[in-house]
């Protein structure tokens, strides 16, 4: 499965999303190519402030020709998760149509709602050309115990993109792992921020199917 993750508005935690999502579905035995479509290379940086062995492979592909080399790149995978550009461009768009599935990321706050309706459109426009082309909405950052936090997902709703149950709370452990170049689980196996994450990995590929 190709997992697109994007989201036109930059700091949504799409790459440290990304990451741990891969890592997820390494962590279960697949083998899996995450694909850095992001010119900023934040994916890579991660990769490369690894030691050790990779939990999967990292490549960097800012190119508007995704949709037409993923098949190529992709030979021996089971799964590749794509980090979007955080923009709408011709990248973004070769990157929805790379995808099986487009996961897109949103903080709980009223500017990504607002912003999210960009992405939709793209996800719309590649539709018709890809009728299979799924897409669903992620809560990510979400702060715990807050109105807004809670909020979200029925202002969503006013989107033809289904809202996941599952979502991602704002945790100092992200940033602990980035820095290091490991996934959250690595560091606390059992923590809840690993729990999120397999989550969101749970219900997205049921959603997939």
């Amino acid at each position: 499965m190709i997992i697109g993750v994007l989201n036109q508005k930059g700091g949504v935690g799409k790459t440290t999303l990304s990451v741990n999502l891969a890592a997820s579905l390494a962590r279960a035995g697949e083998r899996v190519l995450l694909i850095d479509a992001d010119p900023q290379g934040s994916a890579l940086d991660w990769a490369a402030a690894r030691e050790g062995e990779a939990l999967f492979s990292v490549v960097g592909l800012p190119r508007p020709t995704v949709h037409k080399e993923i098949a190529q790149i992709g030979q021996g995978y089971d799964h590749i998760v794509i980090d979007g550009p955080p923009r709408v461009t011709d990248l973004a768009r070769s990157a929805i149509m790379a995808s099986d599935v487009v996961l897109i990321p949103v903080q709980p706050s009223p500017y990504d709602i607002w912003a999210a309706d960009e992405v939709v459109k793209l996800i719309e426009e590649a539709q018709v050309y890809k009728e299979s082309l799924k897409a669903a909405f992620v809560v990510n950052r979400k702060i715990a115990n807050t109105a807004i936090g809670r909020d979200v997902g029925e202002a969503l709703e006013t989107y033809s993109v289904v809202t996941l149950a599952a979502s991602v709370t704002q945790r100092v452990i992200f940033a602990e792992a980035a820095a290091q170049g490991r996934a959250v689980y690595e560091i606390e196996k059992e923590g809840l921020a690993a729990m999120e994450i397999e989550g969101v990995k749970a219900e997205l590929m049921e959603f997939a199917l």
